[in-house]
């Protein structure tokens, strides 16, 4: 007989597609370890179920949408920090994509986000990023240096979208026609898809700031108004990637 590590063994490296062979396999055996098992894997495939549904839900919009050809999602991140720059994320998915777990990047734990950001590069037809700089930032506002930055993500996208899918904005400047779309990175995949793109890639870009500047902390708070970054401004006084315009009443 099979002892109980070897079978939880295999179910622990049994992929979600062949748990329900496993669970008929052993869901007779009466040995409390076993049935662990199998209940686990049971909840495992719920779980991944749930996922499929929820991911499913999250297409409407491309489905809505399917006529067009290149479906775009565009979103930003970085519009609230005191220092770095605003980044926009531009994203093409396949109209076959089976991506899971896609969503807001703000609900998604740091080691997700680094996953999904590998899967998005490798499955998408096209992904483009923006960037605009604290000094940009301070001369023309947030709000205009962010439609800039999504501006320059569009451009680096081949092919060429036909339909941008927004997070709630209309950008100014671009002649593809337009969905702004409230909360539209917990809503369509490919908003989530650019949110997550421009997060990783903001968050990267503050852990190397990081590294010129170690008094500020920017790897962990990535450039947002923290207490203990408030604290180092008032001790060390700006850096050239502190936004002027944000620190002025500091």
């Amino acid at each position: 007989m099979e002892k109980t590590a070897e079978i939880r063994q295999k179910f622990s490296e049994c992929g979600i597609a062949g748990l329900p062979q496993l669970i008929a396999s052993y869901e007779g055996d009466a040995r409390s370890g076993v049935q662990a098992a199998v209940a686990s894997a049971r909840k495992r495939i719920e779980s991944y179920e749930r996922e499929v549904r929820r991911t499913e839900e999250m297409k409407r919009y491309e489905r809505q949408y399917d006529a067009y050809s290149y479906i775009c999602g565009i979103d930003e991140v970085g519009r609230g920090p005191l220092a770095g720059p605003v980044v926009a994320g531009a994203v093409i998915l396949p109209k076959n994509c089976s991506l899971l777990y896609l969503n807001d990047s703000k609900k998604l734990s740091e080691k997700k986000r680094e996953e999904l950001y590998e899967e998005i590069m490798e499955s998408a037809l096209a992904v483009g990023t923006g960037y605009n700089t604290p000094a940009r930032i301070d001369e023309i506002n947030i709000l205009q240096a962010t439609y800039e930055a999504m501006r320059e993500a569009v451009r680096a996208l081949s092919p060429e979208p036909d339909l941008l899918l927004n997070d709630a904005v209309t950008i100014p400047g671009i002649g593809i026609r337009q969905v702004p779309i409230i909360k539209g990175d917990a809503k369509s995949i490919s908003i989530a898809a650019a949110s997550i793109v421009a997060k990783v890639t903001r968050d990267r870009l503050m852990v190397k700031y990081d590294e010129i500047y170690p008094e500020y902390g920017f790897a962990s708070h990535k450039g947002y108004g923290s207490s203990a970054h408030i604290e180092a401004i008032r001790k060390y006084g700006p850096t050239p990637i502190h936004r002027k315009s944000f620190i002025k009443n500091l």
